[in-house]
C-alpha cells in the first residue's frame, strides 16, 4: 500500500512540476516598470533634489525605467553604470529647428546622450510631449524632427535607441467605447499618425502614448468606480459586443481602444508603451473626491499586479512590455492634483506597495498554482508518513 501510494504521488508531482515549467514558460507576458520625473513639478521645489538622490530614489525602489519629461545632461549623468533603463524626452519648443536641419538634433544628442551612452542605458527619445494638443501648429515638424534625430544617431554609429513622440489618449482617439470600434482623430491622422506608424513600422520603434483611467472616469459618469481600479466585482465588467470581448479594467479597454486604432492605421502590430499613467492622490478641487491616497493606492497595486499577471490585454496577449507610473515625486506647494509615489521628502507614500519588475514581488498568475503544489507536497508527505505507521 505504500508504495503504490508512493508511486501515485510521485506520478501526480510529476504531472504538477511539468505544468508548472509549462506555465513559466518565457512567453509569459511581461512588463518593465517605470516612472516619470517631471521638471514641472520639481520646479515646485525651492530645492529640487539633486540629481543623485533622484537616482538612489528610483533605485531603492525597484524600478527599472525612469521616464525624463525633461532631459536635464546631469540627470542623464547621475545613472552612469546604472541598471535603470531611462527614456528621454526633447523640449516641444525644439521640435521646428529639429524638423529644419539634421545639425540641430546632432548638437541636442552631443549634449543629451553622447557623453553618457552606453554607460548610461539610454533606450528611448521621445521627440516632444503631447505635441498636438500642447503646440498643434507644431504638428507638421513633428516627423521630419523625429526622423532628424533617428539619422543623427545613425550617422553618430548609435542604433539601440529608439526614437518616437508621446501623445495623449484623450486627444488622438476617438472613441475607446468599444474599443473594437476606436479610430484615430481625422485631424492628425493622414498628416502625422499614419506617416509616424510606418516610420515606427520601419525602424522597430514603439508607438508612445499617455493613458490615465482616472480622467476618462471623470469624463464618463456611467463607469462604475471599481472599473478603473481593477476591482474585480461580479458586474464590474464591460462587453465589446461587436467583437465578444469582456473588459474587466478600464486600463485594457484603452490600451485596447489604441491598438484598434492602430489597426485601422493599417499598423496592427506596432509596439505600445504607456508612457504615463497613474492616479491622483490629492486634488485641491473639491470636486474631485476620488482624488485620494486610498484610491490611488489601489489603482497602483491593481495596475502591478495585474502586468504581473502575465494575462497581456484581450487584444495584445504579450501585453505592454513597459509601464510608467505617473509619477516619481509630489509637488512641494499645496496647489493641484498630487500623482507621486513619493512625499516631497522622497519616503514612500505607500508602504506596501513593490515597484519592481520581478514577478516574484507579487503573487503572479501562477503563485496559486505554485502554493496548491506546495501543500500537496505537505500533505503527501504527512499521509505517506501515516501510512507507513499503520503497517507497522
Amino acid at each position: 500500500m505504500a508504495s503504490h501510494f508512493s508511486l501515485s504521488a510521485i506520478s501526480l508531482l510529476t504531472l504538477l512540476s511539468l505544468l508548472l515549467t509549462a506555465t513559466a514558460s518565457p512567453d509569459t507576458a511581461s512588463t518593465v516598470i517605470g516612472a516619470t520625473y517631471s521638471a514641472s513639478t520639481a520646479a515646485t521645489y525651492p530645492t529640487p533634489p539633486t540629481p543623485e538622490r533622484v537616482a538612489s530614489a528610483v533605485s531603492s525602489l525597484g524600478l527599472s525605467s525612469l521616464r525624463l519629461d525633461v532631459s536635464d545632461p546631469g540627470l542623464v549623468r547621475a545613472f552612469l553604470y546604472s541598471n535603470t533603463t531611462l527614456l528621454l524626452t526633447i523640449p516641444n519648443a525644439l521640435v521646428p529647428p529639429l524638423a529644419s536641419n539634421r545639425s540641430n538634433a546632432m548638437r541636442w544628442l552631443y549634449a543629451h546622450v553622447v557623453p553618457f551612452f552606453p554607460r548610461t542605458k539610454i533606450a528611448a527619445i521621445s521627440v516632444g510631449n503631447d505635441v498636438l494638443e500642447s503646440t498643434p501648429e507644431f504638428s507638421q515638424f513633428l516627423l521630419p524632427a523625429i526622423q532628424n534625430v533617428h539619422l543623427a544617431l545613425l550617422d553618430l554609429g548609435i542604433r539601440k535607441i529608439a526614437v518616437s513622440t508621446t501623445f495623449s489618449f484623450v486627444n488622438v482617439v476617438t472613441t475607446p467605447f468599444p474599443p473594437s470600434a476606436a479610430q484615430f482623430q481625422d485631424a492628425p491622422l493622414e498628416t502625422v499618425i499614419r506617416p509616424l506608424l510606418q516610420f515606427l513600422r520601419d525602424t522597430n520603434s514603439s508607438f508612445f502614448i499617455n493613458v490615465y483611467p482616472y480622467n476618462l472616469y471623470r469624463l464618463r459618469s456611467e463607469i462604475p468606480i471599481g472599473f478603473p481600479l481593477f476591482q474585480e466585482h461580479p458586474f464590474s465588467f464591460r462587453d465589446d459586443m461587436a467583437t465578444g470581448v469582456r473588459y474587466r479594467n478600464l486600463f485594457d479597454m484603452m490600451v485596447d481602444a489604441v491598438i484598434s486604432a492602430m489597426a485601422v492605421a493599417g499598423h496592427e502590430n506596432i509596439p505600445l508603451i504607456v508612457t504615463e499613467t497613474g492616479w491622483p492622490s490629492s486634488s485641491t478641487d473639491p470636486r474631485e473626491a476620488d482624488a485620494n491616497p486610498v484610491y490611488a493606492e489601489l489603482y497602483i497595486k491593481g495596475l502591478l499586479g495585474h502586468l504581473r499577471s502575465g494575462r497581456g490585454t484581450p487584444l495584445r496577449k504579450e501585453g505592454v512590455p513597459l509601464v510608467y507610473i505617473y509619477e516619481l515625486i509630489d509637488k512641494q506647494v499645496r496647489q493641484g492634483r498630487n500623482w507621486g509615489i513619493l512625499f516631497p521628502n522622497m519616503t514612500k507614500k505607500y508602504k506596501s506597495i513593490d515597484y519592481s519588475s520581478g514577478s516574484d514581488s507579487v503573487l503572479g498568475g501562477f503563485g496559486f498554482l505554485k502554493m496548491v503544489v506546495g501543500q500537496f507536497l505537505v500533505f503527501a508527505f504527512l499521509l505517506r508518513g501515516n501510512a507507513a505507521i499503520s503497517l507497522l
